[in-house]
């Protein structure tokens, strides 16, 4: 009895023995699978922190890129701006001397066709005529045709003016200035020292030409020439910046010559140069 009692201990004790190994290997396995399943999420979260970092980083660098572009191109179309406004610029100042240009021609023509009307009519009037009906002192048939002297000054002066109408700047003012040598006395000094002061101004030679076309104004005070010099001197003084000189010049030919064909021209201007502060 006592034997049957220690094998049924002995037998109870390995159950139990069994029994406590199998539940601790399961406990044991139970604890490896949530460490590994912790580890495997805390593997995911690093993942997921590191691949949102790296978005965000990415993103700063694509503002940061999107803020140089945006600011190289604001720069480029700025300088586009500044290059179209200087462009504008310059063809304003080219219509300005274009439409100058055309005045003064405009005014030659007619200056110069009055004065030749008046010297062929004094010739038609005055030329003597011989018995036979033929003029006095007319050269012989065969014999090159002279042109009076008095009109040599005028075809030396229609010559350069001519030059000056064709943009030949340089010519026209050697012309110019050959008949201010070879013709000191003619009537057309005036307007011969004018267009050389406008080839001057056309040459960019500015301080020359206000120099030439003050000649204009201070010995040829009754020529028709001395507002379109006064003008032609506004704009030289204007191109050497001399603002407030420009003013005045402008000012003193519309108080003296109210009536002159420039003055609305140098009205405009005026005002053009007493809207700059």
């Amino acid at each position: 009895m006592a034997v049957i009692k220690k094998l049924v201990f002995a037998g109870l004790t390995l159950f139990t023995l069994a029994s406590f190994t199998s539940a601790h290997a399961a406990l044991f396995d139970d604890k490896e699978a949530r460490k590994k399943i912790l580890e495997l999420e805390a593997k995911q979260q690093s993942n997921h922190d590191a691949s949102m970092a790296a978005i965000a980083d990415l993103k700063k660098r694509v503002a940061a890129i999107e803020a140089v572009v945006q600011g190289q191109g604001l720069a480029d179309m700025s300088n586009q701006i500044e290059a179209l406004k200087q462009e504008v610029a310059n063809l304003k100042g080219d219509l300005e001397v274009a439409l100058h240009a055309l005045d003064t021609t405009q005014q030659r023509q007619k200056d110069l066709y009055t004065d030749t009307d008046t010297r062929l009519r004094k010739l038609e009037s005055g030329a003597p005529v011989a018995a036979n009906g033929t003029p006095a002192n007319t050269p012989p048939a065969n014999a090159p045709a002279q042109p009076p002297a008095e009109e040599k000054d005028v075809k030396a002066f229609a010559d350069a003016d001519s030059l000056s109408k064709s943009a030949k700047h340089k010519e026209a003012f050697a012309a110019f200035d050959s008949f201010l040598k070879e013709y000191p006395n003619s009537k057309l000094v005036p307007d011969a020292l004018y267009g050389m002061g406008y080839s001057q101004f056309a040459l960019k030679n500015y301080k020359s030409s206000i120099a030439t076309q003050q000649k204009v104004v201070d010995l040829h005070p009754a020529s028709a020439k001395v507002p379109d010099a006064m003008f032609n001197m506004a704009n030289s003084q204007i191109q050497l910046g001399q603002v407030t000189n420009a003013r005045k010049t402008l000012r003193s030919l519309i108080e003296k010559f109210p009536d002159a064909e420039v003055t609305p021209n140098a009205k405009k201007r005026l005002k053009a140069l007493e809207a700059i502060r």
